[in-house]
C-alpha cells in the first residue's frame, strides 16, 4: 500500500499547462517534525509533491505560500539518466487529494458560512432536550422504523 499523508505550509508553488493543456502544479510543502532535536527546536522537513488535472489549478488558486494546508497521494520516485549516464532521482508526492485545515475566526472556530446560514429555531422542542437522559436505559424500536 502506498498512501502518504501530509499537513504542513506552503513554501513554493508552481503551476503550469503541458502541450495538451493539462494543469500540472509542483510544490513545496514544509512539514514540522513532532519531536525536537538535541537542542530542544523543533526541525522541519521540506517535501515535494505534483498535482496533475484540475485539483492542480484548484490548489494553485486557493493555497498561498505560507498557508496551512493537507495533502494526500502517493510517494513516487522519478528516475532519469544525465547525458554524462549519472542516474539521478526525484521523490515526491503525486496528489489525488487535500483538505484546508480550519482557520479560527473572532474568538475561534470554523469559518465555514454555511454555520452562519443555518436556521436556528429557538422555540423547536427537540432543541431543549437533553439527548442522554435515558443513558443507560434500553431504547426499543421496530425493524420498520430503521432508515436501511
Amino acid at each position: 500500500m502506498n498512501v502518504i499523508i501530509l499537513t504542513g505550509n506552503l513554501v513554493k508553488q508552481e503551476l503550469r499547462y503541458n502541450k495538451s493543456g493539462t494543469p500540472i502544479c509542483n510544490g513545496t510543502i514544509a512539514v514540522r517534525r513532532d519531536y525536537k532535536n538535541q537542542q530542544g527546536e523543533y526541525e522541519t522537513d521540506f517535501h515535494n509533491y505534483v498535482v496533475i488535472g484540475k485539483l492542480g489549478e484548484i490548489i494553485a488558486n486557493h493555497v498561498n505560500k505560507g498557508d496551512k494546508f493537507g495533502i494526500k497521494g502517493k510517494l513516487q520516485n522519478r528516475v532519469w539518466e544525465k547525458d554524462n549516464g549519472e542516474k539521478k532521482y526525484f521523490t515526491e508526492v503525486l496528489v489525488d487529494g487535500f483538505d484546508f485545515p480550519s482557520k479560527p475566526s473572532n474568538g475561534g472556530g470554523n469559518t465555514n458560512t454555511s454555520n452562519s446560514n443555518r436556521n436556528t429555531n429557538v422555540s423547536n422542542p427537540l432543541t431543549n432536550n437533553d439527548p442522554f437522559a435515558n443513558q443507560g436505559e434500553t431504547v426499543q424500536f421496530d425493524d420498520e422504523s430503521l432508515p436501511f
